[in-house]
C-alpha cells in the first residue's frame, strides 16, 4: 500500500508514461509469439526506456509540492492527448519499416482518443502493431473512465453538468466540498483503484466469450478491447459470426450508461438499469431505427430474391447491431449490414449512422458525441414546451431533478450542441481548405469530433480513405478527435478565468 500511495502522489503525466510503458510489453509477447523478434525487441527495449525515463521524472518531481486544482488537471488531461502519442508513436517508428514518425503520431491520437482510425493502408500493418493501436485504445478508454469521474464529474463537466447542483449563471456548485474534502490525487488513486478491476473483469469477460463463439484468441482480445473502448478497431475487419456478433452487442450496454459499472451488481442492478434515463433513450433508439429501416422495405414495395423471412431476418439483425455499434461510436458493422442497407432500399444508409454517432453514448462512458443525457434533457424541455403550449397555466412534475433537466440541463445541453455544431462548421473549413469536398469534409469532421474513426468507411456513397489526405488535413483531424474527447464545453472552461480558481 505504501507504494500505491507513493505513486499516486506523482504527477498525472508520469503515471501515464510509466503505463504506457508497461503496455509496450503486450504487443512485444504478440510480436514473440509470431517470432517476429525484431518487432519484439523493439517494443521491449521501449517499454524499458520509458520505464526508466517514468522513474527519473518520478524522483524529480516527488520532492516538488504542487498545488493540485481543478484547471491543472484538466491541462495535465489536454496536455497527455497532445504529447503522450509523441511517447506512443516511438516503437512503432522504430519497428515499422518505412514509417513516418508523423504518421505514427497521428495513429497514436487517433488509438489514445478511441476515435480508431487507421492512417496505415490496408494490410500495412502486422499483428503486433494492430495489437498496439488496440492496446493504446483499450487504455484511452480507461483514461476516459477515470478523467470523466475523478476530474470531470466534481468540476460538473463531460455531461455531469446536466443533472448537477450548479446555476448556470453563477457557476456555484455543491461539489465545491467534494472538492475540498479530497485532493485531486486522492480522488484519482480512489476511482482508479475501484474502476480497474472492473474495466479489466469485463475485457477479460468478453475475450473468453469471443472464444468460446469461436474467435481465435488473438482477434477476440482486440475486438474485446476495443468494444470497451469503443474504438471498434479490429483485426481483419470482422468480428465473427452471429454468436461473437451477440456477445459485443451485450457489451454495447457499458457504453450507454456510467451507472452500468460503477454500481454494485446486486439485486436492485435491474431496477436501476430499467429507470436509468440514458439506457431507456438507447433502447428506444437501438428499437425504433432498426424497425424503420426493416419495415420500410415494404413502404418502397421491393421485390426480388430479398423477400423471404431469412434474409429478411439477418437483415433486421445486421441493422440492429449496427444501429448500437454506431450509437456507442464504436464503429463495429455487422457482417449483414450489407443486407441491412439492401432491405430498407435506402440510397445512402451511412447518414442515418452518422446522426446516431452524433447522438453518441452515455455521460462518462468511453463513447462519444452529444451523449444520451443531453439528447433526454433537450427532449424533455422541448416536451414541456409543447405541453405549456397547450396548457399555459400548467404545473409540471417529474420531481426536482426532473425540473433541474428540463431547465438548466436543458440550457446548458443546448450551449453544449451549438459549440460542436460550431466545432464542426470550423473543421469542415478548415478541411475543405486543403482540398476535400463537401461531403468527405462533413463525414471526417463527424469521425473525429464524435471519435468514430470507421464512420469515414460507412457513412458516404463511397468510402473515405485517411492515407490519402495530406499532412495538413491530418493535423486537422488529430485536432478535432482531442477536441470531441475533450469534449468543447471542457476547452471553454479551461480559457474561463472564472474556472482558474476553482
Amino acid at each position: 500500500m505504501s507504494v500505491l500511495h507513493s505513486i499516486a502522489k506523482l504527477p498525472l503525466f508520469v503515471i501515464l508514461i510509466g503505463v504506457s510503458s508497461g503496455a509496450m510489453l503486450l504487443p512485444s509477447l504478440v510480436a514473440l509469439g509470431q517470432d517476429d523478434m525484431p518487432t519484439s525487441r523493439v517494443f521491449f527495449y521501449c517499454a524499458i526506456l520509458f520505464f526508466i525515463l517514468a522513474l527519473l521524472l518520478g524522483f524529480v518531481t516527488t520532492s516538488t509540492t504542487r498545488a493540485e486544482t481543478g484547471w491543472t488537471q484538466l491541462i495535465t488531461l489536454l496536455l497527455a492527448y497532445l504529447l503522450l502519442p509523441l511517447i506512443l508513436a516511438v516503437p512503432m517508428d522504430a519497428a515499422l519499416e518505412g514509417a513516418r514518425f508523423f504518421t505514427c503520431y497521428i495513429e497514436m491520437v487517433s488509438s489514445l482518443t478511441t476515435t480508431g482510425a487507421s492512417f496505415f493502408g490496408e494490410g500495412s500493418l502486422s499483428d503486433p502493431f494492430i495489437m498496439w493501436r488496440a492496446t493504446v485504445a483499450w487504455f484511452g478508454g480507461f483514461l476516459i473512465w477515470l478523467s470523466a469521474i475523478a476530474i470531470l464529474a466534481p468540476l460538473n463537466l463531460g455531461g455531469y453538468e446536466v443533472t448537477s447542483e450548479a446555476q448556470v449563471q453563477g457557476l456555484q456548485t455543491r461539489s465545491a466540498g467534494q472538492m475540498r474534502a479530497a485532493t485531486p490525487e486522492q480522488r484519482l488513486a480512489k476511482h482508479a483503484m475501484r474502476l480497474a478491476p472492473t474495466y479489466v473483469t469485463l475485457t477479460v469477460a468478453l475475450w473468453i466469450l469471443l472464444m468460446v463463439a469461436g474467435s481465435d484468441s488473438l482477434s477476440a482480445l482486440i475486438h474485446a478491447m476495443s468494444t470497451l473502448s469503443t474504438s471498434g478497431i479490429s483485426l481483419d475487419g470482422q468480428i465473427g459470426g452471429f454468436g461473437a456478433e451477440m456477445m459485443v452487442f451485450l457489451f454495447f450496454l457499458f457504453a450507454l450508461s456510467r451507472r452500468t459499472f460503477t454500481h454494485a451488481l446486486n439485486r436492485d442492478y435491474l431496477r436501476r438499469m430499467i429507470k436509468d434515463r440514458e439506457i431507456r433513450l438507447a433502447v428506444l433508439v437501438v428499437v425504433m431505427v432498426p424497425l424503420i429501416l426493416f419495415f420500410r422495405h415494404w413502404f418502397g414495395a421491393f421485390e426480388g430474391e430479398t423477400n423471404n423471412f431469412a434474409y429478411g431476418a439477418a437483415a433486421l439483425w445486421g441493422a440492429l447491431f449496427t444501429v448500437a455499434s454506431f450509437l456507442t461510436t464504436t464503429g463495429f458493422v455487422s457482417q449483414e449490414w450489407a443486407a441491412a442497407s439492401l432491405w430498407s432500399g435506402i440510397e445512402v444508409p451511412g447518414m442515418v449512422l452518422i446522426g446516431l454517432a452524433l447522438m453518441g453514448g452515455g455521460v462518462a462512458t468511453t463513447a462519444g458525441g452529444v451523449k444520451l443525457l443531453r439528447v433526454y434533457a433537450l427532449y424533455k424541455h422541448g416536451l414541456r414546451e409543447v405541453e405549456k403550449l397547450i396548457h399555459p397555466h400548467s404545473v409540471a412534475g417529474a420531481g426536482r431533478l426532473g425540473r433541474r433537466i428540463r431547465r438548466e440541463g436543458a440550457y446548458i445541453a443546448w450551449v453544449f450542441f451549438m459549440l460542436l455544431v460550431l466545432s464542426m462548421a470550423v473543421f469542415m473549413s478548415l478541411l475543405a481548405a486543403t482540398g476535400l469536398d463537401f461531403e468527405s469534409a462533413m463525414i471526417l469532421t463527424v469521425a473525429a469530433l464524435t471519435t468514430t474513426g470507421p464512420l469515414a468507411q460507412v457513412g458516404g456513397e463511397a468510402a473515405i480513405g485517411y492515407t490519402g489526405l495530406s499532412d495538413v488535413a491530418k493535423i486537422f483531424l488529430a485536432f478535432a478527435m482531442i477536441v470531441g474527447r475533450m469534449e468543447t464545453l471542457v476547452l471553454v472552461a479551461l480559457i474561463s478565468p472564472r474556472f482558474w480558481r476553482r
